[in-house]
Protein backbone atom coordinates (compact mmCIF):
# COMPACT_ATOMS: atom_id res chain seq x y z
CA UNK A 1 0.00 0.00 0.00
CA UNK A 2 1.38 3.36 -1.04
CA UNK A 3 1.32 5.96 1.70
CA UNK A 4 2.37 9.59 1.52
CA UNK A 5 2.56 11.64 4.68
CA UNK A 6 3.09 15.36 4.29
CA UNK A 7 4.09 17.68 7.10
CA UNK A 8 5.56 21.10 7.76
CA UNK A 9 2.59 23.29 7.08
CA UNK A 10 1.67 26.11 9.41
CA UNK A 11 1.19 29.83 9.76
CA UNK A 12 3.70 32.17 8.18
CA UNK A 13 3.69 35.89 7.55
CA UNK A 14 3.65 37.26 4.00
CA UNK A 15 7.16 37.23 2.65
CA UNK A 16 8.15 34.40 4.96
CA UNK A 17 9.40 30.91 4.29
CA UNK A 18 8.21 27.41 5.03
CA UNK A 19 9.61 23.96 4.39
CA UNK A 20 7.33 21.03 3.66
CA UNK A 21 8.30 17.38 3.93
CA UNK A 22 6.75 14.17 2.70
CA UNK A 23 7.69 10.63 3.57
CA UNK A 24 6.71 7.89 1.15
CA UNK A 25 6.26 4.19 1.72
CA UNK A 26 5.07 1.20 -0.24
CA UNK A 27 6.69 2.15 -3.53
CA UNK A 28 9.93 2.04 -5.46
CA UNK A 29 10.90 5.57 -4.57
CA UNK A 30 13.38 6.55 -7.27
CA UNK A 31 11.40 5.04 -10.12
CA UNK A 32 8.36 7.19 -9.51
CA UNK A 33 7.85 10.87 -10.08
CA UNK A 34 7.12 12.57 -6.77
CA UNK A 35 6.09 16.12 -6.14
CA UNK A 36 3.57 18.58 -4.83
CA UNK A 37 0.32 20.10 -5.90
CA UNK A 38 -2.00 22.38 -4.00
CA UNK A 39 -5.73 22.75 -3.88
CA UNK A 40 -7.99 25.23 -2.19
CA UNK A 41 -11.70 24.57 -1.63
CA UNK A 42 -13.75 25.36 -4.73
CA UNK A 43 -10.61 25.90 -6.80
CA UNK A 44 -8.83 23.76 -9.34
CA UNK A 45 -5.88 21.62 -8.33
CA UNK A 46 -2.65 23.46 -9.12
CA UNK A 47 0.73 21.87 -9.66
CA UNK A 48 3.73 23.22 -7.77
CA UNK A 49 6.84 21.11 -8.34
CA UNK A 50 7.95 17.59 -9.11
CA UNK A 51 11.03 15.39 -9.39
CA UNK A 52 11.09 12.91 -12.25
CA UNK A 53 11.66 9.26 -11.63
CA UNK A 54 14.99 7.97 -12.82
CA UNK A 55 16.94 11.09 -13.69
CA UNK A 56 15.69 13.05 -10.70
CA UNK A 57 15.17 16.21 -12.72
CA UNK A 58 13.20 18.96 -11.02
CA UNK A 59 10.22 20.51 -12.74
CA UNK A 60 8.34 23.58 -11.61
CA UNK A 61 4.93 24.95 -12.35
CA UNK A 62 4.55 28.63 -13.04
CA UNK A 63 2.38 28.98 -9.94
CA UNK A 64 5.37 29.30 -7.62
CA UNK A 65 8.38 29.14 -9.90
CA UNK A 66 11.35 31.03 -8.51
CA UNK A 67 9.97 30.82 -5.00
CA UNK A 68 10.16 27.08 -4.39
CA UNK A 69 12.82 24.40 -4.52
CA UNK A 70 12.11 20.69 -4.52
CA UNK A 71 14.53 18.00 -3.46
CA UNK A 72 14.47 14.37 -2.44
CA UNK A 73 16.38 12.03 -0.16
CA UNK A 74 16.17 8.57 -1.66
CA UNK A 75 17.63 6.85 1.38
CA UNK A 76 14.90 8.29 3.58
CA UNK A 77 12.22 8.15 0.88
CA UNK A 78 11.45 11.76 1.50
CA UNK A 79 10.71 14.73 -0.72
CA UNK A 80 11.01 18.32 0.41
CA UNK A 81 9.55 21.61 -0.75
CA UNK A 82 11.27 24.78 0.32
CA UNK A 83 8.99 27.77 -0.13
CA UNK A 84 10.00 31.39 0.20
CA UNK A 85 8.53 34.86 -0.33
CA UNK A 86 5.12 33.42 0.44
CA UNK A 87 2.03 35.38 -0.49
CA UNK A 88 -1.49 35.26 0.95
CA UNK A 89 -2.66 33.59 -2.25
CA UNK A 90 -0.27 30.69 -1.54
CA UNK A 91 -2.37 29.75 1.47
CA UNK A 92 -4.05 26.40 0.88
CA UNK A 93 -3.54 22.67 1.41
CA UNK A 94 -0.40 21.22 -0.15
CA UNK A 95 -0.39 17.58 -1.18
CA UNK A 96 2.48 15.24 -1.82
CA UNK A 97 1.80 13.17 -4.94
CA UNK A 98 3.26 10.31 -6.93
CA UNK A 99 3.05 9.41 -10.62
CA UNK A 100 3.89 5.79 -11.36
CA UNK A 101 5.00 6.57 -14.91
CA UNK A 102 7.97 8.47 -13.54
CA UNK A 103 6.97 11.57 -15.48
CA UNK A 104 6.06 14.87 -13.87
CA UNK A 105 3.64 16.23 -16.44
CA UNK A 106 0.44 15.40 -14.57
CA UNK A 107 1.68 16.60 -11.19
CA UNK A 108 3.15 19.84 -12.51
CA UNK A 109 0.09 20.69 -14.56
CA UNK A 110 -2.21 19.71 -11.72
CA UNK A 111 -4.07 17.32 -13.98
CA UNK A 112 -3.63 14.31 -11.76
CA UNK A 113 -1.47 11.75 -9.97
CA UNK A 114 -1.67 8.11 -9.05
CA UNK A 115 -1.34 8.62 -5.32
CA UNK A 116 -1.50 11.53 -2.91
CA UNK A 117 -1.62 11.97 0.82
CA UNK A 118 -3.86 13.95 3.12
CA UNK A 119 -1.97 17.19 2.66
CA UNK A 120 -0.62 19.84 4.96
CA UNK A 121 -2.20 23.24 5.47
CA UNK A 122 -0.24 26.40 4.75
CA UNK A 123 -1.61 29.68 6.06
CA UNK A 124 -0.07 32.98 4.99
CA UNK A 125 -1.29 35.86 7.06
CA UNK A 126 -0.03 38.75 9.11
Amino acid sequence: EVQLQASGGGLVQPGGSLNLSCVASGLSFDANAIGWFRKAPEKEREGVACISGGDGAAHYAMSMKGRVAISRDSAKKMVYLQMSRLKPEDATIYYCAVDKTGECRRIVTGSGADYWGQGTLVTVSS
